[in-house]
């Protein structure tokens, strides 16, 4: 297992082993015993989340859900290839604001480790791209909130995303007001 810091502090990509033959290969994609021996302790998951966006170009995102419902998400492409991205919304935090961008697909297998207070959201790159995350709090539709996608800056490289309504009327950045604080290391 390859487990790689990023410039946030706390939002790691992890890439499991696979294990190939001509048949195919087989993959850990989640093992406690595994990451708590190569020192990263993951908080405990609770649901299982599965998306399947149809076309090159689908934006989902910036998502989060408040405290006390604020989630953790372990993010991996089961097929096709997205631009996942994980924004520091942490007021206080040494990064607040800035953006980590890592792409994920079937082929690489890495997979985006995203801490409770942080926007998560991803652009797909492939028809039929499918999205399978693990969270560490149930879904709480009264905590359930976004941040517009292009108001951070954040290269995408679609020009003319596939968007929903939530996301494409969700308030910029710079007009939220986040629900997360910093509270020292992460």
């Amino acid at each position: 297992m390859q487990i790689e810091q990023t410039d946030l502090a706390g939002v790691l990509v992890i890439t499991p082993d696979r294990h190939g033959d001509e048949r195919g290969f087989f993959s850990e994609s989640w093992n406690r015993r595994s990451l708590a021996e190569a020192g990263v302790q993951m908080p405990e998951f609770v649901q299982d989340n599965h998306s399947l966006s149809h076309q090159a170009g689908t934006l989902r995102g910036l998502h989060y859900q408040a405290p006390p419902h604020a989630q953790g998400k372990l993010v991996r492409c089961g097929r096709g290839r997205l631009f996942d991205v994980a924004v520091d919304a942490r007021l206080g935090s040494p990064t607040y604001g800035n953006w980590v961008g890592v792409e994920l697909s079937f082929q690489n297998g890495r997979q985006l480790w995203i801490p409770p207070g942080f926007l998560h959201g991803f652009v797909t790159r492939e028809p039929d791209t499918e999205v399978v995350y693990k969270c560490t709090a149930h879904y709480d539709r009264a905590s359930d909130g976004a941040v517009r996608w292009d108001s951070l800056g954040i290269d995408w490289n679609v020009a003319e995303p596939v968007l929903s309504g939530k996301d494409r009327d969700a308030p910029a950045f710079a007009d939220w007001t986040t629900p997360f604080r910093f509270e020292g290391t992460a």
